[in-house]
């Protein structure tokens, strides 16, 4: 009997994160880059009453049939909560460095202590910041014309240097992409190289944004913030330029300026299988309530 009301509460505590996932889901809808949660379920360990037999062959020639186990189930329990990075829907904002992208490949940010990252365009040593990874492309320039997040994270690409005869050179090594101060317009094409027109009205390059593309998204660690920290189980570790992709090539999609990607969460799809999950918590609640009335009449034969 008391089996019957732990695999209930098992079901609830099951049901009570689905609700939690789901929730969070839907805090979530109108969040850049967002990619939704889902909660799957698995049995617990089942307990045997008798176990299979093969078939027997009897003394007098007759067979007898094999027999199945029989087994009780104990209750269900979470399998895994995952993370669901399909493409969200694109929002035009006009914004130069509202950035979004079609197709697979993650933005890389660097953040790291004083004098671990400049930012007069020199590269930086992967060992020495720490890094994580994000959807969201709304990007801003801070004081020194690097783009950085809402976070103050530095977007991470390679920079190019401008040369005293005032060519562009790139410095093939990951670095933070910073636009002049005294330039007069810049954009960034789908191929995420960065350029800008000087004072003197002369086009010039400052860098090209790079993409981190993994085997396993899903194996990455959320952090908050829109972003996401890279784990074993997520692919390949980056660990310089020659890891990251240029948008549009490797399997990486395209760049596109001026438009936000938005979450990935449906709320139809959400509200189904909240009304589900609600469904199923009163089931199991139910389970413990008979169970306890069944228990009360077992009691009650003393009388």
């Amino acid at each position: 009997m008391l089996r019957s009301m732990y695999a209930g509460i098992s079901g609830m505590k099951g049901f009570q994160t689905q609700l939690d996932t789901i929730g969070n889901n839907i805090a979530n809808v109108n969040t850049y880059g967002y990619k939704k949660g889902r909660v799957t379920f698995q049995d617990m360990m089942s307990q045997t009453m008798t176990g299979a037999q093969g078939p027997t062959e009897g003394a007098n020639g007759n067979t007898r049939g094999g027999l199945n186990p029989s087994q009780v189930g104990l209750g269900s329990q979470t399998g895994s909560i995952d993370t669901i990075h399909t493409q969200g829907n694109r929002q035009t904002t006009n914004r130069p460095l509202d950035l979004s992208l079609e197709g697979d490949g993650m933005f890389m940010l660097a953040e790291g202590g004083t004098g671990d990252i400049d930012t007069d365009g020199k590269a930086f040593n992967l060992d020495n910041v720490n890094t994580s990874f994000t959807r969201a492309g709304n990007f801003y320039l801070d004081s020194e014309g690097a783009i950085v997040n809402n976070e103050g994270k530095y977007l991470v690409g390679e920079p190019y240097t401008i040369n005293q005869n005032g060519s562009n050179t790139a410095q093939n090594n990951v670095g933070i992409i910073t636009i002049p101060e005294d330039a007069q317009s810049f954009s960034i094409q789908p191929d995420g190289a960065v350029s800008y027109v000087d004072v003197d009205g002369t086009p010039k390059v400052a860098g090209q944004i790079r993409l981190a593309n993994f085997a396993n998204p899903s194996g990455l660690e959320k952090l908050g913030g829109n972003s996401y920290r890279y784990t074993a189980n997520a692919g390949e570790q980056i660990e310089g330029l020659g890891d990251l992709s240029i948008a549009g090539s490797d399997g990486t999609g395209q760049m596109v300026a001026g438009a936000l990607e938005m979450s990935n969460v449906d709320l139809a799809e959400s509200f189904t299988e909240m009304i589900t999950a609600q469904r199923g918590f009163q089931a199991n609640t139910r389970i413990i309530t008979t169970s306890d009335e069944i228990l009360q009449e077992l009691v009650n034969l003393k009388r």
